[in-house]
This record gives structure tokens, sequence and C-alpha cells, in this order.
């Protein structure tokens, strides 16, 4: 419900005040001391200015929180691609705002505020939840931020909050609003409808040489073969270079017999429990037990089934309670049971209802195993000897290939490949080592340049070198012409598909009847209950949904279903407005975000004109300076 106004997370108030604070911290992680901030600014807003390094630092927070988000470090062109200038210009530019409007009221704050808000930031707190001043300077040495820089950073932060608080704090929606949110979400329709596939029209005719040549024209850019890289890589890691037939088999039966326990598996007994609620029931139960009545003869009595008694299986240092591990595996055989026992939560009596042996696997069935984890061990102390030692022959001429051979690794070439890992047959090369480094950085790399090794996420090593580089080019029609058809017979089908289904629309409106129609198409007529604004589904598609709701009773209208292949002609036969909801029907939380969201609408206007108000400039040419180193 009210989904329609839960967008708080995209607000400029949330970036705003997450921009300078410091509970951010363990995403900085760069530098405060890029550039030396001169009197010139890169923004202006009225007498308050951003330098340019206040604009490079908001610059790389920007680019490393949009990096932890997708998982990876970005380029210069990926950052530009996502915008990530122009969301630090609107950041920065709405914190001036705010702080040029701080600035003409006067406000601040004492030192002693400023204090207790450093000392409520758990960030600099020890172990006993305190301030600590080691802390404190280490969070601040650990991203490259003086205090000098942190204490004004705060100070801005806390100043503005004043005039946020101010403006939006405690604002509530009014019932009026809240009512009506809520029956817009609640609001039902009943929908007859018929799914029209292409099935139901005449197949298109093939294209003609000229209506595909036009075709092909005004799509070139469809079916333009990227560019391609040839990349030759070595990789580096344990498995690389572990030789398990170079481990003796007695150093093998040395590390089985030294760690033999972990080749054994400890008997484990699966155990029923019946729980008595005092001592006399418990021995009642027992005694029972002795004259020949059966362990399930109890359960039933106590009125519980097998699977009410059943705790699991267990090794004996497993079960939680000793006293109840020891009288069951005191018992000589599965199904038998104990005398009763004090456990923790009273009287019990146990039956082990099956016992697996301890069970132990020879050296013979884990040599193979030992070897190679043996093998791997030796491997990971040589690593970076063999990584020396192959940086040694590439620095006295050697290819990548022959330093490579030297140190007995296999380097592979890849023939063709683009940016997305593609090969030119569309195949995705899924064995790719450190796919999405290697990639990204063989398309950054000059051809036959060596480039330096990548690191491998197991602490392993990948070179690499571009062999050749094949260029981005517009296919011709042959090479694509399936491709061509296919495209050009879908696009087509659905032209005539959705012709077929606004025909049928118009009958619709005319007065004919849904049913008469799905006769003549053989095709079933339909029906969603109480579909709602919500109720996307794999029939129908949100399209689908809008169109049920973009009228009254009796509306027909056409629309795509959830795939996009096939058209529903829909009549709603009933409406209901949920004019009986209230606003006591939405909960607290719901409340709470409605009026955040309104709060957060009301201070973009706010910011919005106070920009208006003060004016702001933008020195774009020294910010691309300020980026530049």
């Amino acid at each position: 419900m009210l989904d329609t106004l839960r967008r708080g997370a995209k607000s400029w108030v949330a970036k705003v005040l997450l921009l300078l604070l410091v509970a951010s911290f363990g995403i900085w992680g760069i530098s405060g001391s890029i550039l030396s901030a001169g009197s010139t600014a890169v923004i202006t807003v009225g007498d308050t200015v951003v330098t340019p390094n206040e604009f490079r630092l908001a610059y790389d927070r920007q680019m490393a929180v949009v990096g932890r988000q997708i998982g990876t470090r970005l380029t210069a062109e990926q950052a530009r691609a996502l915008g990530i200038e122009n969301q630090v210009y609107g950041q920065l530019i709405a914190g001036a705002a705010l702080d040029e409007q701080a600035r003409t009221m006067n406000l601040g704050l004492s030192d002693d505020r400023l204090a207790a808000l450093i000392a409520e930031d758990p960030a600099f707190h020890d172990f006993n939840g305190r301030f600590d001043r080691g802390n404190f300077q280490r969070v601040l040495a650990s991203v490259g931020m003086s205090e000098e820089d942190y204490l004004r950073s705060r100070g801005q932060v806390a100043v503005r909050t004043q005039i946020v608080e101010a403006i939006a704090d405690g604002f509530e929606a009014p019932d009026a609003l809240i009512t009506a949110l809520a029956r817009h979400d609640a609001a039902t329709r009943d929908v007859n409808y018929l799914l029209l596939t292409p099935s139901t029209i005449d197949p298109v005719p093939a294209p003609t040489d000229s209506e595909l040549a036009a075709w092909f024209e005004d799509n070139k850019a469809k079916y333009a073969a990227p560019e391609y890289r040839k990349i030759t890589y070595v990789k580096l890691q344990n498995e690389d270079i572990a030789d398990p037939e170079a481990i003796s088999e007695d150093a093998a039966r040395a590390d089985y017999e030294a760690r033999k326990d972990r080749y054994t598996s400890a008997e484990t007994r699966t155990v029923d429990q019946l729980v008595f609620a005092d001592r006399a029931a418990a021995d009642a139960a027992a005694a029972g037990l002795a004259e020949g009545k059966s362990f399930d003869d109890l359960v039933s009595e106590q009125g519980r089934s097998a699977a009410d008694v059943r705790i699991g299986s267990f090794s004996k240092t497993a079960m939680a309670d000793q006293s109840l591990a020891d009288a069951a595996f005191a018992v000589g055989e599965a199904g038998g049971t104990t005398p009763v026992v004090d456990g923790q939560f009273g009287p019990v009596i146990l039956r082990v209802a099956e016992i697996t042996p301890e069970s132990s696997k020879s050296f013979e069935d884990v040599e193979a195993e030992i070897r190679q984890e043996l093998a791997l061990s030796q491997a990971a102390q040589v690593l970076l000897d063999v990584h020396d030692a192959y940086e040694d022959a590439r620095a006295g001429g050697m290819t990548l290939t022959e330093a490579a051979t030297q140190q007995k690794l296999d380097p592979v070439t890849v023939e063709a490949v683009d940016r997305s890992g593609r090969t030119p047959d569309g195949t995705v090369l899924s064995d790719l080592p450190q796919s999405q480094q290697l990639l990204r950085d063989a398309f950054e790399a000059e051809p036959g340049l060596e480039t330096p090794p990548l690191s491998m996420d197991d602490g392993g090593f990948l070179w690499f070198e571009v062999v050749d580089v094949t260029p981005a080019r517009d296919r011709t029609l042959d090479e694509v012409r399936d491709q061509v058809v296919a495209d050009w017979t879908e696009m087509k089908t659905l032209e005539a598909l959705g012709a077929k289904a606004m025909e049928m629309k118009e009958r619709l409106e005319k007065g004919a009847e849904l049913a008469t129609i799905a006769e003549e198409l053989s095709v079933a007529v339909e029906t969603k209950y109480s579909l709602s604004r919500g109720g996307a589904d794999g029939v129908f598609g949100e399209a689908a949904v809008a169109s049920a709701f973009s009228g009254p009773s009796g509306v027909v209208a056409v629309a795509n279903d959830a795939s996009g292949d096939n058209k529903i002609l829909l009549e709603v036969t009933s409406v209901n407005d949920a004019s009986s909801v209230t606003a006591d029907a939405v909960g607290e939380d719901q409340r709470a975000q409605v009026s955040q969201q309104i709060a957060d609408d009301i201070l973009d206007q706010m910011v919005a004109r106070l920009q208006a108000q003060y004016g702001v400039s933008v020195n774009q040419a020294l910010a691309e300076r300020a980026l530049a180193f």
C-alpha cells in the first residue's frame, strides 16, 4: 500500500546529510589532501563557496559509494556514463544553499554541542561504548582527514540539520491524504479479457529484398559488430604449480596419522524423547515399559506423534545435555530405551531409534586428497618465488609465452572476445579468470605492450597482453540476414497483432460482445477477479494493469501482456473503489513513510527556492582540473 510515495531513498535530503557525515567512514577511504584549496571556487551560492579540494573529495566519495554498490572500482568512463559528476554537483549545490541560508540566519553550533555530537558517534567508541580519542585519531587517519577538516564538516552537517528539522521535523500527512492514497491502492477491478497471440492472425508474409534492406539500414547499429580483442593470459595460482606426484607416500601417510580424527566419523544415535510433568509420572511410565508396554504406547498416551518426540541424530559430544547423552549412548541396541533421566526440562525417557556406528576412511581412500592438500600448501610457500622468476624472465626479454613456459605455467590465448566476454559467435566465455577486471583492463591496454599483473581474489596473479584488435564495424546484411529476417518478422507480427486487437476493441466499443469475438478467434474469455494496481503477474504486466485502471466500469482497452509478445483485449466488468477504507486502515509505518516523503518534497522545494534566491554559479573548468589530479 502507498507505493506511489515510497521514494524516500531518492530524496536529496538523504544525499545532502550523508555527504559529509562521518558515519560514512567505511566507504570513504580516500584522502582529504588532494589539492590545496585556492581562493577560486568550483561552486558559488551567494557568499558560500565549494573549493576544488571539497569538490574532488565529494567526487571520490561518490565514486567509492557507487563502486561498492555495483561491486567494482569505477573507471572514468563508467563514472561519466553513470552521471557521477552531475550527482556531485547536485549534492554540493544543495548543501551550499543550506549553508548560505544558515549563514544569513546566523545559525551556529556551540563547541560543547559539537563535542557532544562527536562523543556520540559510535565510530569513535571503545569496546565499552565510550568515546576514545585514540580511536578518533585512528579513524580520521585511516581516511586521510585532518581533525580540523572533520570538525568543520561535522559542524556543517549539524547546522544544516537545524534547518532541515525546522522545516520537516514532526510533519504528519493529513488523514484526508492518507485515506485517498489508501483507497487508491485498495481499489480493485474485475476484468474479462482475451489473450491474443500471433496464432490468432495470419502469418506475416516474408519480406521483400527492398523491405529487408530498408529495415536493415534503419536499424544498422543494432547489428554492428563490437570491437574484439585477441588476448593471451597466464595465471599463477596455487593449483597451477601444485604437484601432488611430488608428495611422497611417507609424507602423505604421516599427515594422515597426524590428522586421523579428521577422517573418522563418530557414532551417532537417533533419539526420541518423552518429557514428563514430574518424577512420579516418569517412574510410572518406566514401570509400564518394564511390564511390556511399548515406547510408542507411551507416546500415544501423551497425545503426541512420532514426529513430536524425535529430537534428532547426534554424536555423544554433540548432545547439549551430557546426562542425556550418557544415558542414550549406554543403550545397547537400536530400539532400546533408557531409565528415567533427570534432564534440563524435567524427567525424561529416551529411546534410541537408530544407531550409526563409527566409521573411518583408510589411508588409501584419502591418499589423493592428502597429496593434493600438501601440494597446494607447498605451492603457497613458493608462489611468490615463481612470480618473481616470471617477472625476471620478462625483464630479461622473454615473451609472455616464453616466461610462462619456463615456469611451467600454461598460457591461454582467446582469439576474439568483446567487452562483455562474448566471442563473435555469441558464446559467453564463462571460464575467463578474474573476468570482469581482465576484460576491463584488456580493453584499455595497448596491443603488444606489457601490462602489470592483476591480483586475483585468492592471492594469485594474472598476466595478460593484447595481441591484436579487431575494430568495431558495421556488419553487412548478408552476414546477419537470418537475424534481420527474424527481427523484421517479429516486428511486423506485433504490428499486425496490435492492429487486430484495436479492430476488436472498436467492435466492443460499438456494442459487440467479448464472447462473440472470442468465438470468432477460437480463444477463451478469461477473467481476472479483484485485480489490484499491484496485481501484475505472468499474464497481466504493468501495462495491462494500468489499462484496467484507466477508466470506469465498462472501459475497453488493449495492452501488451507481461511478456510483450502478445496483446490483451480487456473489458472492465466491475469496479470496487474501496470507499469503505479509511485512514485507520493504514499502519503507523506507512503513515511515517508518506509523511517523510512529503517532508522531503517540501525541503526539495525550499532548496530550489534558495538556489534561485542566492544564485548559483559553477566553474566547470576548475572542476575538471580538480578531477585531473
